[in-house]
This record gives structure tokens, C-alpha cells and sequence, in this order.
């Protein structure tokens, strides 16, 4: 039987490292956890609500977080910044500030920075968010799977594989479709994979997208 396991989990302190940096006594660190996801929706919900993306893409890679004892500071990884920045001159110190009221961060400084990424297209979560916005529109899920391929051929990306289950084109039963295309060597520790799930609902019900992209092997 094969054993899956998290391919970023599986490879942290070879090829990854953690996405949120922070030192708590065991018994506080829960709290910590539920922050840092407080965190990242506040700030994806605020990206959603204010932006008026009618398709609900976002465009943001990561976020990493990284607290300190007076401050959070919050990186936001983001393929289009535009989106974001785009005719709204105070549009970091808006975020800011809304982050700040929906979560409590005691005497703690919040500060939020904006990092591009060189090629969004290479970032499974992008990725994932534009084949999401795709099976909303209805289109085929072949044709967004090898879209999504194309894209990822301009990254200069060693191999991709994406992964679509649910109730696919709205048919009864729920089946699981995959597609791959150039290496994606799981197995092996010091191949850099970035990874993402994502969960997409539809007028048929929820859908799941899983993307592994093989970015390097040192």
C-alpha cells in the first residue's frame, strides 16, 4: 500500500522551510497556531472582498508569518501585486489595519509587506486558483488541466501534475483525474516539489485540485 504523505512536510530542512517562524511553550502553542491562520484568511478574505475579483482570484503564492515579542510580521508572496496596489495608494496600510482590528494582537506591532513573485505561474497555489476559476465557469476539466500546463511550461518548471476528484462535469458518481507532464519525482528528498490542495465549490458540489510542480533538485 502506498503511504501519502505531505510532500513540503516530508522534505522541511533539506529543499523547505517553515512557513511561519515563532518560538511558544507547549501549553500556548495552539494559540499560536489559530493566530497564524486567523492571519492568512483575514488577509485572503480582505484580498476577495475589497478587490471585487469576480472570478475570486487572488493571485497570492504564500504568506509567511514571523513573530517576535513586540512584533508579527506578516510577508505576503503575491503573483500580480497590481491587484492589490493597483490606483489605491494606501492599499498595504488599509490591509494593515484591518488585520489589525479582526485580530487581537495585544502589545504586538503588526507589520504586513508585499513580496513578488518572479513567476506566478510557477506557484502551485496560483495555479490552482486559476483552475478553480475555470471548472466555475464550466469549462472543461481538460481543457483547464492542460492550460494550467502551458502556463507552467513558461515558468521553466521540470514537471508538473495536477490532480482534479469530486463529482467532475457534474456526473453522479465521483472519480478522481490526473494528468502529468515532464518529472515529478516524490520520492526523492533533495527534488524540490512545491505543493497545494485546493477546494473549489461548484453548482455540482465541492471539487478538490491538488498540484505538485518539481521546481529544481539541488
Amino acid at each position: 500500500m502506498g503511504q501519502k504523505i505531505n510532500p513540503l512536510g516530508f522534505r522541511l530542512g533539506a529543499t523547505q522551510s517553515h512557513r511561519s517562524f515563532w518560538f511558544a511553550q507547549p501549553k500556548n502553542y495552539s494559540d499560536g497556531l489559530q493566530e497564524d491562520e486567523k492571519i492568512r484568511d483575514c488577509i485572503k478574505n480582505y484580498v476577495q472582498k475589497e478587490m471585487r475579483i469576480s472570478s475570486g482570484f487572488e493571485g497570492i503564492a504564500r504568506i509567511g508569518i514571523q513573530k517576535r515579542i513586540d512584533l508579527i510580521q506578516v510577508i505576503i508572496y503575491i503573483g500580480f501585486p497590481n491587484l492589490l496596489i493597483e490606483g489605491r495608494t494606501r492599499g498595504i496600510e488599509e490591509l494593515q489595519s484591518n488585520v489589525q482590528k479582526e485580530f487581537n494582537s495585544g502589545n504586538r506591532r503588526l507589520n504586513v509587506v508585499i513580496t513578488r513573485v518572479a513567476k506566478p505561474y510557477g506557484q502551485p497555489n496560483i495555479l490552482a486558483e486559476y483552475i478553480a476559476g475555470q471548472l466555475k465557469k464550466r469549462v472543461s476539466f481538460r481543457k483547464a488541466m492542460k492550460k494550467a500546463i502551458e502556463l507552467t511550461e513558461q515558468a521553466d518548471t521540470k514537471g508538473i501534475q495536477v490532480q482534479i476528484a469530486g463529482r467532475i462535469d457534474g456526473k453522479e458518481i465521483a472519480r478522481v483525474e490526473w494528468i502529468r507532464e515532464g518529472r515529478v519525482p516524490l520520492q526523492t528528498i533533495r527534488a524540490k516539489i512545491d505543493h497545494c490542495s485546493y477546494m473549489v465549490r461548484t453548482i455540482y458540489g465541492v471539487l478538490g485540485i491538488k498540484i505538485w510542480i518539481f521546481v529544481d533538485e539541488d
